[in-house]
């Protein structure tokens, strides 16, 4: 009986994730909480925590991202980022996920990587390189770069989680920015000298160009700037700066804190309540209407992503809660075994659960658990710190926002979904990211 609930149960989960993926963008978030409902009010199982921190922080950053992009920041870094591009376009495999990459550390936020697509298929196209290319490394690195982004809100939670068992905020940060960086140039690496990179050798970007389906190249676009720009840019820049400088000074080295002892505002409140504040000034001084935030691309795309998180985090959380000890029990004993075999876990984890900061807090807790982690054993919790990114696997199941739109934007076709829905563009490169960021996470915790 107990065998035939869980396939039951199973059924239901990835059913409903399936038909989440189905419908597409926001429809997985709905589809996640059909799931909820069907779990609990048919197969019995207490529906699990919904991640609000998470989706309250991932609201408030883009809150002060929106309010940037009304007042023309976006479009001076999308500005910057192109001239970088065109600085030496033979580079682009490297320069296209070095930029997203700092875009979405800065921002917390994946979707930024959404302005450059447009441009990498530009000077991919003018240097007869396939655009899937630098795409498919370019929207890896900005999914993975949300894993040392210190506004993201996976960051946020991990390093709360974290932070007791000796591992302080710039320690963490300063062995995930540059293993999970230099993983993607690694694979950036691989992809060049292993991939028939010529555009021109395509057949299917012939048959369509043969169509008159794909746009001659047009060169450097210059955008007119709105007055605010470069002014709501340096107040987010102040904003991200100012978090770091405050999670740094409530975080503890050696069990003593590093200037605040007495901490009145936690981490979270303070990333919430920091952009919150970002976006009044940006909104003050740059003279932008409020009325018009809500119809910005940003704004639009951060609270489908919410919506999603709340859906599919809380279906992932209902069922891992109700298998919290079985789980517990067979993670404890192959990951003592094998310690990367963690980062298998939080590699399947996130494919179905769509995002790194509900994956980091729907399976980090049943570790630390099962492994006996504690305040006063903190030895095995070297093993989440190096396979942390590892919860960035958003990229398998070809349902992304970022992935789709290089999709559709690359007008070469070169960068396109197979017939076996795996069998896309992304898939390598993502797994090569991940499998480098944390070899090289292991490398590092091992000199700490």
């Amino acid at each position: 009986m107990e065998m035939l609930m869980l396939i039951l149960q199973v059924i239901v989960l990835l059913g409903a994730i399936f038909v989440g993926i189905r419908l597409g963008g926001i429809g997985i978030g709905y589809a996640g909480g059909l799931g909820v409902v069907i779990l609990g009010l048919c197969l019995g199982m207490k529906p699990g925590a919904i991640p609000w921190d998470v989706i309250l922080i991932i609201m408030s950053v883009i809150a002060a991202i929106s309010a940037m992009q009304l007042a023309g920041g976006l479009d001076y870094l999308v500005q910057i980022a192109e001239r970088i591009l065109r600085s030496n376009p033979k580079y682009i495999n490297y320069l296209a996920p070095t930029v997203t990459y700092f875009l979405t550390i800065l921002a917390g936020t994946g979707h930024t990587a959404f302005s450059m697509i447009p441009v990498i298929v530009e000077v991919a196209k003018e240097q007869n390189i396939k655009p899937s290319a630098p795409l498919s490394i370019a929207v890896v690195a900005s999914q993975i770069a949300i894993t040392a982004s210190p506004v993201s809100a996976a960051v946020v939670y991990m390093t709360g989680a974290l932070e007791p068992l000796g591992w302080s905020y710039p320690l963490l940060l300063a062995i995930w920015i540059p293993t999970t960086f230099i993983g993607c140039m690694l694979t950036a690496f691989v992809v060049t000298m292993f991939s028939n990179l010529d555009l021109s050798s395509d057949p299917v970007y012939q048959d369509r160009l043969a169509k008159g389906l794909v746009k001659p190249a047009v060169g450097a676009q210059n955008m007119q700037l709105k007055e605010g720009a470069k002014l709501s840019v340096g107040i987010f820049l102040i904003g991200v700066l100012a978090v770091v400088l405050y999670a740094t000074a409530i975080s503890k080295i050696g069990g003593k804190p590093v200037f605040i002892e007495n901490v009145v505002v936690p981490r979270d409140a303070a990333i919430m309540s920091f952009m919150l504040g970002v976006a009044t000034f940006i909104t003050i001084l740059c003279k932008i209407e409020v009325g018009k935030i809500a119809d910005s691309s940003v704004f639009k795309s951060g609270m489908i992503a919410c919506v999603c998180v709340l859906g599919v985090a809380w279906l992932g959380n209902t069922f891992v809660d109700g298998y919290k000890t079985q789980i517990g029990e067979l993670s404890s004993d192959l990951v003592k075994q094998i310690p990367a075999l963690l980062a298998v876990a939080y590699f399947f984890a996130a494919t179905l659960l769509y995002s790194q900061a509900a994956t980091a807090k729907a399976i980090t807790p049943v570790v630390i658990t099962a492994l006996g982690i504690s305040v006063a054993n903190p030895g095995d919790s070297y093993m989440i710190v190096a396979s942390f990114a590892a919860v960035s696997a958003l990229f398998v199941l070809p349902t992304y926002p970022t992935l789709l739109g290089a999709v559709q934007m690359d007008d070469t076709g070169s960068t396109r979904i197979g017939h076996y829905i795996f069998n896309h563009a992304f898939l390598i490169p993502g797994v090569l990211a991940i499998a480098f960021s944390v070899i090289l996470g292991f490398v590092a915790v091992a000199f700490v």
